[in-house]
């Protein structure tokens, strides 16, 4: 019996059709999304109409209640907007590529924060793509990110060389490239925010800080430092000139120099650092030394990172600020080149301490050999 009933059913399957109907899923719960058509359906609406309340395209005189229901239903229907479709149709992708050196902490997080809340306000989907300063990844990317439908790109402390296929906003560029905005600080304005703040509170020895030969604003940061500096009448000693080589966004970047520095029992009573990860490090250093900040040395550093608010001490910087940075529209246009967005800046001041008579003072009061880096 067992074996004849297999067999029949066998059978059934093989000639027979199913009389069970395929279960059809329930638009209104969400289980698969609904079209602009079936949408428009619902409501009684033609399909343009519910196009333009969905993609808010300005200029339709459509009433605040109709405006409502379409967003409610497509809500309940689950609608989502093709991007796809949207593409073809007006010939845009409305995305952005992004290139950055890392993904860390820091300046560059910070730059990026303010051109993604932009980005995301006007609409854009945007790609970041980390680099870490290889030449060949600097190369490649670009064609990458066009072949993945970029209308532009966003090249943050990043080296290019060429004119690329799509529009491009170089932040901390100083290439003069076709196709390419550079987005640069007003680095003269900085050095000379620092400097006459180091003169003025007293410091005439100093030790300064250059940054690595891959970053962006490096030169014309220490350009600037050098000029303004012979205009004071402060001499930039080679001595008390640290040259930072390591590719690190951590504090260990300004560590390790000043302690070197320490060592050679150089006289200073102040630093200026090349960026606010490396003045945190230094900072660290000087007080592993016995050496108080500020009133033994004063530091300075520069970008205006979220940290340095926080730190302690607190850090004399100059500011742009960075998520500001990336998307500030108030930069001015360069005088002489109209491919340059200067930005200005500001410094930012913490504790200080008046340094005017402080170069020997340890010295003269017999203070611990650990501290006789000041004099």
């Amino acid at each position: 019996m067992h074996r004849a009933r297999g067999k029949l059913n066998d059978r059934a399957g093989k000639g027979s059709k199913s009389t069970v109907a395929p279960r059809k899923k329930n638009q209104s719960t969400g289980d698969k999304p609904a079209s602009l058509k079936i949408l428009a359906d619902h409501l009684g609406l033609c399909p343009a109409t519910v196009s333009v309340v969905l993609n808010n395209i300005p200029g339709r005189s459509i009433p605040a209640e109709t405006r409502e229901r379409v967003r409610a239903a497509a809500r309940k229907f689950n609608y989502q907007p093709s991007l796809l479709a949207r593409s073809l149709r007006k010939q845009r992708t409305f995305t952005v590529g992004v290139l950055v050196p890392e993904l860390s902490d820091g300046y560059h997080t910070l730059v990026m924060s303010g051109i993604g809340d932009h980005l995301m306000r006007e609409g854009y989907f945007y790609f970041i793509a980390q680099h870490r300063h290889k030449p060949d990844m600097i190369e490649e990317y670009p064609r990458l990110l066009a072949g993945r439908g970029a209308e532009g790109i966003i090249a943050i402390d990043t080296a290019l060389h060429h004119e690329l296929p799509i529009p491009v906003v170089a932040v901390a560029g100083h290439r003069k490239i076709p196709g390419v905005t550079n987005v640069v600080l007003d680095h003269q304005r900085a050095a000379e925010l620092s400097l006459r703040h180091l003169y003025q509170m007293g410091h005439r020895h100093i030790a300064f800080m250059r940054g690595q030969s891959f970053s962006s604003d490096s030169d014309d940061r220490w350009r600037s430092l050098v000029a303004v500096a012979k205009e004071l009448g402060i001499e930039i000693r080679p001595e008390l000139t640290i040259q930072l080589e390591r590719d690190l966004t951590s504090p260990e970047l300004g560590y390790p120099v000043v302690q070197e520095l320490l060592q050679h029992r150089r006289a200073f009573t102040a630093i200026v650092s090349f960026n606010d990860i490396a003045a945190i490090g230094a900072i660290r250093a000087l007080r592993d030394a016995n050496l108080r900040v500020p009133e033994d040395v004063s530091v300075i550093g520069f970008d205006d990172i979220q940290i340095a608010a926080y730190h302690n001490p607190r850090l004399h910087h100059h500011s742009a600020t960075s998520s500001r940075y990336g998307r500030n529209r108030r930069s001015h246009p360069s005088a002489t080149d109209p491919g340059v967005q200067r930005l200005s800046c500001r410094i930012r001041r913490a504790s200080r301490a008046d340094h005017s008579r402080n170069y020997g003072f340890a010295k003269r009061q017999g203070a611990p050999a650990t501290r006789s880096a000041l004099n």
